[in-house]
């Protein structure tokens, strides 16, 4: 794992599927082919996900119980509060499930709270607080302060022709990558968007701007698995 201040290690700004001007916000939806995509609806913004993966043709699924999980193709882990959402997964029956799951290759895409969640590393958690361990990151909660330290700030995306506005609310920070991580997206030389096989993560939250671009490009790589790196 490289610490994502070590400049001698740090991974280059990698590709995350192919840039389509035609496609930003506010444009043509793509085609999603009717795949199922699970939202985990224990806690937090889940339903402003539901709301950006509506702009494609996808079918979406609220998760609150193991059955739930069946024959979803994806799964989205959206922000809220970590520790709560750890606890809920634990409570509900649902971590052991959905750790086979991702285990398993299911591709999934975690926002702030999310990314922590799937962490092999968390800093400044709670000693009951649970990761899945998919993601070789370390994070650390709270990492660029409380809730009146949230910010806002355009951010340069890999293959996005053009900016993407990043939400930071009570966000973690990826202070170490591994390296089979690329690095999509930095802030002040931080890592905010990072992609290791099928395992998408941001620091942000995408899912509070009408910009569903990064929501597109994970339809996209879900509608077209070849386009992943299973090496990654």
């Amino acid at each position: 794992m490289v610490e994502t201040g070590s400049e001698p290690g740090r991974r280059p700004i990698a590709s995350f599927g192919a840039e389509d001007p035609g496609r930003h916000a506010g444009g043509a939806s793509r085609s999603g082919g009717g795949i199922k995509i699970g939202v985990l609806a224990l806690q937090g913004a889940f339903r402003a996900h539901a709301s950006r993966l509506a702009e494609f043709d996808v079918v979406t699924r609220e998760v609150r119980r193991p059955d739930d999980l069946r024959h979803v193709d994806a799964l989205v882990m959206p922000g809220g509060e970590s520790t709560t959402m750890s606890n809920l997964l634990t409570s509900s029956g649902l971590f052991d499930e959905v750790k086979a799951r991702l285990s398993d290759g299911l591709p999934v895409l975690g926002t702030c709270a999310g990314l922590i969640l799937l962490a092999a590393e968390v800093l400044d958690g709670r000693p009951d607080q649970r990761s899945f361990g998919v993601l070789d990151v370390t994070a650390r909660r709270n990492g660029y302060g409380r809730q009146l330290d949230s910010f806002e700030t355009d951010l340069e995306v890999a293959n996005l022709d053009e900016p993407f506005h990043g939400v930071f609310i009570r966000a973690p920070r990826v202070v170490a990558v591994g390296p089979a991580v690329e690095v999509l997206a930095e802030h002040d030389g931080d890592p905010v968007l990072v992609r290791q096989g099928r395992v998408i993560a941001a620091a942000f939250h995408p899912e509070l701007t009408p910009d569903a671009r990064l929501h597109r490009q994970f339809v996209d790589l879900v509608c077209h698995p070849d386009i992943w790196h299973p090496d990654l």
